[in-house]
């Protein structure tokens, strides 16, 4: 018995098994236990050893070396799988532990044999009689291996656990995306048609669809929950049939190395995130989930396309496709509107593509509804100021979601043409309407407000026209004219421009004349003047050589009179020296004008 025990002691965890540290501590801390209660004998023959026995049901035996320290909730949740807790049968034996009152594992009914901790636990009677069961290394080996296989079993419950609490936070969102009214209902073969097409894989989804039976389903309507699946295969299906330029790509950069970037359009995309869909429950939330996306997919797509950059109207688009797919599905949606089905001509500064779309328009109503097109006319009232919106939010600024997710739902199989039979559609449908209206006001106010209110009936005839229609070569007709016409007026304004420039070289020419006679007249005035300068100068230098001449001519006399006078002092005797200083000294007082007073005579 000692020899079995020392061995059990030495028994050392297996390095083949993959295990926490706080298994291989807790079994190597209970093999070394029982090493130690092998060895007192004495503890087998009362009460006390009898509690300290061990067995694979005892709680007391697998808890002693954790009581040293805190016990994780991993552990705790381990003790319980196992070693099931022992519960008191009666009051008369606490320590009795039976087998068959563990709740069992399984839904099914426990049976002790299909256990793999039955064969190492004690049985009841065992308990009492004080006799220790036998239990080999492999004994051990084969519980510590069930131990594990349930921590592992444990590990993948708790993260299934929070895959499940993931899923169901996402199927939350995703509800709330889907949160419009549905137009149409989707029959049931209609429904088993989506779902044929979109189970098929991948490599099989190059093969491109039978145009007929595609435009079949989508009259009949789309699921809504798999609608963003039909829209990328609907862009699937249309780079297999049109392949773009070299010059027209895309950019191939990552969606998420462009979320690392810094915009120049960063303010007026915030800006614009309070103003789309507004009252919509995943976007009305301030900075919520819906903002935060719909930023990063504008924020991404403004540094893709830098000559786009940002433009009103696109955040509507980039929130339709949010509410049908995640942003890295929305952002390759997006590159395809504007890129492969070619929106993001209307959205460039110039705006010539919004212009020739706007011509379109008119040439349409001009065909194919002349009096509501003259009522227009009549009122000065142009496409631009009630069908831009339409053209740049694609509808989905002003009408509801489930007619916009149809036409979406038409547009990715159509193109872009669908946007102006949607339009002629609502013009038709409410010519009377427009007609009656007397006024500009009252017509654009219609053409704003009641249109977009449209009931579910008018919707679904407007999808079912939209459906039917086909003016792809009137549309195509329509943009040569406008750009003949185009032509045709660049050349009038420059002939135009030839003449009047003509004419006013001609004018210019005169002015010239004229101001160079003038400057003639002028150049002699100035040169007569300088003339007579030229003489003036001349007088003056002679005077001024004739005086310099007279102040040399004094200078030498004054210098003469000195020497007279000096030569006369010498001559004169002191008394008569002394009385002509005299006189020099005293000077008669002068009047105001410089000349001497006139002394006045004694009487």
């Amino acid at each position: 018995m000692r020899s079995v025990s020392e061995s059990e002691s030495n028994f050392s965890l297996s390095s083949s098994f993959s295990s926490p540290t706080f298994l291989k501590s807790f079994y190597q801390g209970s093999f070394g236990s029982m090493g130690s209660l092998a060895d007192t004998r004495t503890l087998w023959s009362n009460g006390e050893g009898r509690k300290r026995t061990l067995s694979g049901c005892s709680s007391d035996s697998v808890s002693a070396p954790l009581n040293l320290r805190k016990v994780s909730w991993r552990q705790k949740i381990f003790l319980r799988v196992a070693s099931p807790l022992n519960k008191p049968t009666s009051m008369q034996h606490p320590d009795h532990c039976d087998v068959m009152d563990l709740l069992p594992l399984s839904p099914r009914s426990f049976d002790p044999s299909l256990d793999p901790l039955a064969s190492l636990l004690p049985t009841s009677g065992d308990t009492f009689t004080g006799k220790r069961p036998k239990r080999t290394a492999v004994h051990y080996r084969a519980l510590w291996k069930t131990a594990i296989h349930q921590q592992i079993l444990l590990l993948r419950m708790e993260k299934e656990n929070q895959r499940l609490e993931a899923s169901r936070d996402e199927l939350h969102i995703r509800k709330m995306k889907l949160d419009y009214q549905e137009v149409g209902t989707c029959i049931k073969d209609v429904l088993a048609f989506w779902d044929r097409k979109l189970s098929v894989p991948g490599r099989a989804k190059v093969v491109p669809l039978d145009k007929e039976e595609v435009h079949n389903a989508i009259s009949k309507g789309v699921p809504k929950g798999r609608r963003g699946e039909v829209w990328l295969l609907f862009s699937q299906q249309h780079r297999l049939r049109h392949r773009l330029p070299p010059g027209r790509h895309a950019p191939d950069t990552p969606y998420q190395d462009l979320l690392k970037q810094l915009t120049a359009q960063q303010h007026s995309i915030l800006v614009d995130l309070g103003r789309t869909f507004p009252t919509h429950q995943y976007f009305s939330a301030q900075l919520g989930a819906g903002q935060l996306s719909l930023y990063n997919l504008l924020k991404a797509y403004s540094l893709l396309d830098t000559e786009v950059g940002y433009c009103q109207g696109i955040s509507f688009v980039a929130g339709i496709l949010l509410l049908h797919m995640s942003e890295d599905q929305a952002f390759d949606m997006l590159k395809f509107l504007m890129y492969d089905l070619g929106f993001r001509r209307q959205y460039r500064p110039d705006m010539t593509s919004l212009q020739i779309q706007m011509y379109q328009l008119s040439r349409l109503l001009h065909d194919y509804h002349r009096e509501l097109y003259s009522h227009l006319e009549e009122h000065e009232i142009c496409p631009s100021l009630y069908a831009a919106p339409w053209f740049l939010t694609l509808f989905a600024s002003q009408f509801p979601l489930g007619f916009v997710a149809r036409i979406f739902d038409i547009l990715f199989a159509q193109g872009s043409e669908v946007i102006f039979k949607v339009a002629l559609c609502l013009l038709s449908s409410h010519e009377g309407e427009i007609v009656e209206c007397d006024s500009f006001e009252t017509i654009v106010d219609y053409l704003k407000t009641t249109i977009p209110n449209l009931t579910h009936t008018q919707m679904e005839e407007t999808i079912s026209k939209v459906l039917d229609m086909d003016i792809s070569k009137q549309l195509h007709a329509y943009e040569v004219e406008y750009h003949v016409l185009q032509d045709e007026t660049v050349d009038a304004v420059l002939q135009s421009n030839n003449s009047d420039r003509l004419d006013k070289l001609e004018k210019t020419n005169n002015q010239l004349k004229k101001q160079n006679m003038d400057l003639l007249e002028k150049l002699q005035a100035a040169r007569q003047k300088i003339q007579s300068l030229e003489a003036t100068v001349e007088n003056f230098l002679s005077r001024e050589s004739k005086m310099k001449h007279m102040i040399r001519s004094l200078e030498q006399e004054r210098q003469s009179y000195q020497k007279t006078i000096e030569r006369m002092r010498t001559c004169l005797p002191p008394d008569a020296l002394a009385d002509v200083e005299m006189t020099h000294m005293v000077k008669p007082a002068q009047g105001p004008n410089g000349k001497a007073k006139p002394t006045a005579k004694k009487p």
